[in-house]
């Protein structure tokens, strides 16, 4: 009989893994979709490690475009699954853009990304730094330091440009969580403008992100927020400062998801299981005996098929370092999270989290109550499926209990402490509310925009 609480396998010991018990597949030849990123490596190391295999899963994985490209994929079909922004799945059931029930039993990372200024702002800049006793900037770099940097724009009539990968990802999110938390105004969305830039100090528009540095470097924008190794690129082509990482805006923060449709979910429960049974293994191994795997898994990412970046590049954020300022590397070991910390848990709490955000900047346009964020977050995170996948894991040895989270899980992470935070803001999952009510910029209560104006 199919195990399928982690309590029933908390007996089992890890020692040479069991031959599993083969899932009776629905559907066993799959194509997902990724985007050229270092965060895609749970899909690429369950494909080269072989876990997809022993799932008995035939999967092709492809390289997508856009991310817009790569959602519609998941909706028609012609993609079972996709390394997807956490926003996307959430912003797609609620109809935020493209209407679909979109749900995620594997949450793919924690951290991965950064946020980089041209070398012309990093000098405007830089003069008004901290800095170290080594003569070096002190970290986190505040975004209230760019404050005069878009007012000396503004003086010589020039728009302050910033690029996000996404209207819906984590990096419009924490692009604009950075920008307001130094009292800089990221614009706000509504049902008529769904621009972003209404009320705009600095102006965020969508870059897809392996063109980032190009852009950059074309001084079409003067920053950005991306993951690796687009930031990275910039220090090694000489055309940026990489100024702050998102583990320092906020420790630990989710990143991507896997996401399918509801429909796969239902129609192929078992086959689902084994995808995230194989993504799983593929995280604990990126992650494990101190990220002794990681040198092998950039050599992976650099490939043409997947990331198709420089190893050296990959490489400086992949393996526990960062470099900012060229020559300014720092110890970062948390920069990629695969495993750690059950980074692939599918928190109910990150969801809200995201949705909280839709609604700060208008693209959810009237106020919701409590109640509303906890019924999206369910419809979308599958928690259940995760455990069940992880007690298959534990009862064939490749993993143990205390890999996991308890059975009593209840789905919500404790509140987030004000010191892991930029602004000094705590967050808890169970009152959004509350946390919206907390943060000095960002629409709030019963306030929407109307017009160029925010009313209520």
């Amino acid at each position: 009989m199919k195990k399928t609480l982690i309590a029933f396998a908390a007996s089992t010991a890890l020692t040479s893994p069991a031959l599993a018990e083969m899932l009776d597949l629905e559907k066993d030849v799959l194509t997902f979709g990724f985007i050229k990123l270092t965060d895609m490596a749970p899909l690429a190391v369950a494909y080269e490690q072989g876990f997809f295999d022993d799932e008995g899963l035939f999967v092709t994985l492809e390289a997508q475009a856009n991310w817009k490209v790569l959602l519609d994929g998941v909706i028609s079909g012609t993609l079972d699954g996709a390394h997807m922004l956490a926003g996307q799945p959430l912003a797609a059931t609620i109809g935020y853009g493209t209407e679909a029930h979109i749900v995620t039993p594997f949450s793919m990372d924690l951290n991965g990304n950064g946020i980089t200024v041209s070398n012309e702002v990093w000098e405007m800049m830089k003069p008004g730094l901290p800095m170290n006793e080594d003569g070096l900037p002190e970290h986190p770099i505040s975004a209230s330091h760019l404050k005069p940097v878009i007012e000396e724009f503004n003086s010589q009539g020039k728009p302050f440009n910033m690029g996000m990968v996404f209207p819906v990802s984590t990096h419009n999110y924490e692009l604009r969580y950075w920008l307001a938390a130094g009292g800089i105004e990221p614009g706000y969305y509504s049902p008529e403008d769904v621009t972003g830039q209404i009320g705009a100090e600095a102006f965020l528009s969508v870059t897809p992100p392996p063109q980032m540095p190009a852009t950059l470097e074309a001084g079409t924008i003067s920053g950005y927020c991306v993951g690796e190794p687009w930031n990275q690129q910039a220090v090694f082509k000489g055309i940026g400062v990489p100024v702050i990482t998102d583990y320092e805006l906020w420790k630990n923060n989710p990143e991507k998801v896997f996401g399918i449709t509801a429909e796969f979910a239902e129609e192929y429960p078992n086959t689902t299981l084994a995808v995230t049974k194989a993504l799983i293994r593929a995280a604990m191994w990126l992650d494990e005996n101190d990220n002794a795997n990681r040198e092998e898994a950039v050599e992976i990412l650099s490939r043409p098929e997947y990331v198709g970046a420089d190893y050296e590049v990959i490489a400086n954020s992949m393996t526990g370092t960062f470099e900012y300022e060229k020559g300014d590397t720092r110890p970062v070991p948390d920069f990629n999270v695969f495993f750690r910390y059950n980074a692939t848990y599918p928190y109910y709490s990150d969801a809200v989290w995201y949705l909280t955000q839709m609604r700060r900047w208008g693209q959810i346009a009237e106020a919701k109550p409590d109640s509303w964020y906890d019924e999206v977050a369910r419809s979308v995170y599958k928690p259940g499926i995760f455990m069940e996948a992880a007690a298959l894991l534990i009862e064939e040895g490749h993993a143990t209990p205390d890999m996991f989270p308890g059975a009593d899980e209840d789905g919500y992470k404790a509140p987030t402490p004000a010191e892991d935070i930029i602004d000094g803001i705590p967050f808890d999952g169970t009152q959004p509310n509350a946390y919206l009510d907390s943060l000095p910029i960002g629409l709030k209560g019963d306030q929407r925009v109307v017009g160029n104006e925010i009313q209520g």
